[in-house]
């Protein structure tokens, strides 16, 4: 190969390597994304009688969306699959109170999370159960999961041989699971409003869920007599709340949700809208 052909090909090459490159660190750019929701929690999201969407969730998604410039289309899915339909393709992001639990992060990405309130149980109000000690009171398995697991021992001769009612594949049940799984006998639910129904009705002693969903619950119309009941639980299994999940292979879109989020976050309009539906302020600190 003379000179000039060989000076030729390495031009080519260069600019073939720059044009791959330059591809590369621009990854993909949406203009289009599709989030998944369950429709049946309250108040994170639910259906109403007319079949369109409503909740924290549904109001958030549109600030999010507006804040990335991206036109956004909202999904209907089962909980319980939710995190497989995601990896599968069938949309691009979850925005259903899925709480960013390690176990769930060798799956799948996270954004920064957008709401941390805590697990606690609810019972009928008329049970002995409502008279579980320590109502209200936070206890932190990241910051002194020996002073949790000592709540949970002063809980077990009251528990012992209860039925607890959680939704399944939820951050409830692994709680439930690995701390009181020798001590309860846990019924599984596709969805919380189902084991509200079995709680009214006696068929299980008191159920396990998200301080900010419960709250909402116990002021639905025909749910007067539910009551929360014992201490709350965040961290550890808990994961550090609720949070986009994103496949790992879409950074770019975990960064954008990210940089939303924390828009949202610096101009109130998160404080807002967890005040709005919530009650409290549920701002991840």
């Amino acid at each position: 190969m003379n000179l000039a052909n060989l000076v030729r090909v390495l031009c080519i090459t260069a600019t073939l390597a720059t044009s791959f490159g330059g591809h590369a660190e621009e990854g993909k750019k949406w203009t289009v994304v599709k989030i998944a929701t369950e429709g049946a929690f309250r108040p994170y999201n639910f259906t109403k009688a007319d079949g369109t969407l409503d909740g924290f969730e549904i109001d958030l998604y549109k600030v999010l969306c507006e804040k990335m410039k991206v036109e956004c289309q909202i999904i209907v899915q089962p909980f319980a699959g939710v995190i497989p339909a995601l990896n599968a393709g069938k949309f691009d992001a979850i925005m259903d109170g899925l709480s960013a639990t390690e176990a769930r992060k060798k799956i799948i990405d996270f954004s920064t999370s957008y709401s941390n309130a805590g697990q606690t149980f609810a019972v009928l109000k008329n049970s002995p159960l409502a008279a579980l000690p320590d109502l209200g009171t936070r206890f932190s398995l990241n910051t002194d999961e020996a002073g949790a697991k000592a709540e949970l021992e002063k809980l077990t001769p009251l528990l012992k041989g209860k039925v607890i009612g959680v939704q399944g594949s939820s951050i409830g049940q692994q709680f439930l699971e690995k701390y009181l799984k020798d001590v309860v006998t846990l019924r599984e639910y596709k969805t919380t409003e189902e084991h509200d129904l079995d709680l009214k009705s006696g068929r299980v002693d008191m159920v396990f869920a998200s301080v900010t969903y419960l709250n909402g619950a116990k002021s639905k119309p025909g749910n007067q007599d539910i009551v929360l009941a014992g201490p709350q639980f965040i961290g550890g299994i808990l994961g550090s709340g609720s949070a986009v999940g994103i496949r790992k292979t879409d950074p770019e879109l975990k960064k954008m949700f990210d940089d939303a989020i924390a828009g949202a976050k610096q101009d109130g309009t998160l404080k807002t809208l967890t005040v709005k539906w919530f009650g409290m302020d549920t701002t991840p600190q």
